[in-house]
Parts: C-alpha cells; structure tokens; sequence
C-alpha cells in the first residue's frame, strides 16, 4: 500500500494529527510553537519527527526536504480572525495563513487543508478568501471552503470551523466534503461516566440535564485568561447544562458532593467534550493551565479524521469524479484585481449588484484593511485601485518579524 505522508504546521497538541493518523495519513513533520504542545505529541507519538519553534522560521525546519507530501495540513493561529477580537487579518503579526498558501508552492503537496475560526468566513474576509482561492488556483490546486460543525461529527459540542481543502486538479474531481454522522452527542452522554468516576451519586440525574450539546470550548491565549469555560455568554449556557464553567476542577466530583450551579469539568472531561475518547485516546502533559489551553485550541480529532478521509479518498481517486462548484467570488475585489488602472466608483457600483455607495465605502474599507487601495478623487467622483497584499507572504523584510519576536512569550 502507498504511503500517504503529511507535513502538519502549528500542529498543537494533536488534535488534528490523531484524526489525520485515523484517515490512514503518516506524520512526516510536525511543527509546533509552544513547548507543552510539542511535548504532548512527543508523549503519545515519540516515533513521530517534530521540530519546535515559529514554523516561519527556516532555522525551524527546511520545507524543501518535504517536497512532493501527499498533505500540508495545520491550524494556523485563529487570532487574526476571531469575531472576539480585533479581525485585524493581514496584518496581524500571528497571520499565518497566506503565508501557509505561499508554503503549498514551496512543497507542493497533492492536497492541502487548513482551518480556523469562523471569523474568517465573515464579509469581512472576503477579499482575503478571495487571494487565496486566486492564489492556490495559479500555483494548480482547486480549493473550497466550508463552515463545518463539530457536533456534525459526534462531538458534543458546536465549535464551528472554516476549514480550506485543496488538491491538486488531477485528484479535486473526486473530492466531497464528509456527511455528517446520524446520532448527535450530548454533553450528559459523553461525560455521564467521567461524572460518577468518583462515587458521586448525581451523575445519573446531572447528565440527564445536561442533555444538549455544549457551546465551544474556548482555549484562550497566552495573553488572555487562564483555564475556564470562555466569556460570559459561554458561562451562561454551560450553567444551563450544569457546569460551572468559571474554571476547571482537579477531580471528578466526591461522594456525598452537591452544588449551588453544578459541578465543574476537569481536564479530562473538556478533552473529552472537544473529540478525545476511548475511539481517540490521548494523553496531556503540563500544568492545568497548560492542559486546558492545548485541549481548547485543537481541532477535533473527529473532526479532522473526517475531513481527512475525503482527502484521503481523493488522492486514491476512489467514487466517482463529479466537476468542481464554482467558487463565489468578491465582485468588487475581482474587479479591482482584473482592472490595469483605476476603477469608477459607478463601475464597481455596476459590478456588485446594486449597492448605494454607503456600502461601496464599507466593502472599500474592508478590503484596505488587508491591501493596499489607491483612491483618486476626481470630479465625477472617486475611483479606486488594488494594490499589494498586506499579509506575510514569506518576506525577509516584513514587519512580522520584529513584532512577532517582541510577542513571542505571548503568542499561542
């Protein structure tokens, strides 16, 4: 049997690489940031090579020793996107994403796959989806988005992520996004036995309550708060389930334990909220902080052993070849890309289907956000040009260097 190897970036603690391992794939690589992370893919797969430190840096590891992998795969930093923070995108110095693209024509792998946040399928991004979907078409993949939930695919809990697939044109044709499952997870059903593990004798009554899934695990990062369930609106809907999300317990509930709201999670069990289970065993080194941090920044393991197995299945060109969807594109973004000069505001105006120009300006605005965009005032109104992508693409000369390094004790 042909061996499918992968190349990870930002590989985490390993939520994805034990789903890509299940979809059949082998780890040629995996390249992680943060210490505790790395040592955790180190305890559950010392057989596995792995570098640590930025996945930028050539002094990390060199991509041309992986050219020709059948996978490029990683969750690059999700900051740059989140709907919580700024969306400050390109040109935020943990952007890691068109860099990742540019990374694709360097190793050019038969399929690539990357993930984050939903932030990133926002109108806010749709002139930076847009580069790449442009980009990875030049360098010969055929790429697609979609927003998948992981309660899609037995976790119990939503943690919606937009996740990028793209394959070479010869193995695009037959690729299809995975099914959801038919049987949804809920919170009481995964953890009713990690709940009573102790001796405690309301786990029977708990976790019929808790008989939702769970709103997303929310990881955090080096600059933000420590090891409980996420942000207020997170807190309110785990106290409907019976959590105490305002941190995370040491122990599983004693016997003879009762609670004013209910119990709180371990580690243990928001591992197993996020995918990890006896299908999907895994164990986590490092303080409790740091535990909770690795397990609420991974991509689901089953999650990502779905997505993979499509990709699998593409590369061994199994099913029947179906022809790509079109990908929408950003009228005005691809206007202003196509154009040699300036472009009227009347004929974006034309081109986006109606709008006035209140929200012309918006969408302008959006896009100078992560390019460069010349405006000329003239008489009959302004006219606009698209200049260069703000992202780090890989230049030496880049602002990301000074900054990144300036942050690095707080970038996760």
């Amino acid at each position: 049997m042909a061996s499918f190897e992968v190349v990870e970036i930002c590989a985490g603690a390993g939520g994805q690489a034990l789903g890509l391992e299940r979809a059949g794939f082998e780890h040629a690589l995996a390249v992680e940031l943060d210490g505790n992370a790395l040592n955790t893919l180190k305890e559950n797969r010392p057989s596995w090579k792995t570098a640590l430190g930025d996945v930028a840096d050539p002094n990390t590891w060199d991509p041309v020793d992986y050219k020709g992998v059948a996978l490029l795969a990683g969750g690059v930093p999700c900051p740059p996107f989140t709907i919580a923070g700024k969306q400050l995108g390109a040109t935020d110095e943990r952007d890691l994403f068109a860099w990742a693209v540019e990374l694709a024509g360097v190793v050019k792998p038969k399929a690539l796959l990357l993930e984050n946040v939903r932030g990133l399928s926002m109108p806010r991004f749709s002139g930076y989806r847009q580069h790449v979907l442009d980009r990875l078409a030049s360098l010969g993949y055929v790429a697609s988005w979609k927003l998948l939930q992981a309660s899609d695919y037995g976790v119990p809990q939503l943690r919606p992520r937009f996740v990028l697939v793209a394959l070479k044109e010869e193995y695009a044709p037959y690729f299809s996004w995975p099914e959801p499952v038919e049987q949804v997870t809920t919170v009481g059903e995964a953890l009713e036995d990690m709940m009573g593990a102790a001796g405690w004798e309301g786990a029977a009554d708990w976790a019929a309550k808790a008989n939702k899934i769970g709103p997303t695990i929310v990881g955090g990062s080096k600059k933000h708060g420590g090891a409980d369930l996420g942000p207020t609106r997170a807190k309110r809907a785990w106290a409907e389930l019976g959590v105490d999300a305002m941190g995370v317990a040491n122990e599983p509930p004693q016997p003879g334990a009762t609670f004013k709201l209910g119990p709180k999670l371990t580690c243990e069990m928001v591992a197993r909220i996020q995918g990890w289970s006896d299908e999907y065993k895994w164990n986590f080194v490092g303080r409790k902080t740091a535990m909770y941090r690795q397990i609420g920044n991974a991509f689901p393991p089953p999650v990502a052993a779905a997505v993979g197995k499509s990709i699998m299945r593409a590369l061994q060109k199994k099913g029947s070849p179906a022809p790509a969807v079109p990908a929408d594109h950003d009228p005005i973004y691809l206007n202003l890309r196509k154009a040699e000069g300036f472009v009227t505001q009347t004929q974006l105006l034309r081109s986006a289907g109606g709008i006035e120009v209140p929200e012309l300006e918006r969408r302008i605005g959006l896009l100078s956000r992560d390019f460069d965009v010349e405006i000329d005032e003239r008489s009959t109104g302004p006219a606009y040009r698209l200049g260069g992508f703000k992202a780090f693409l890989g230049q030496e000369d880049h602002q990301r260097h000074d900054v990144f390094q300036k942050n690095l004790s707080s970038i996760s």
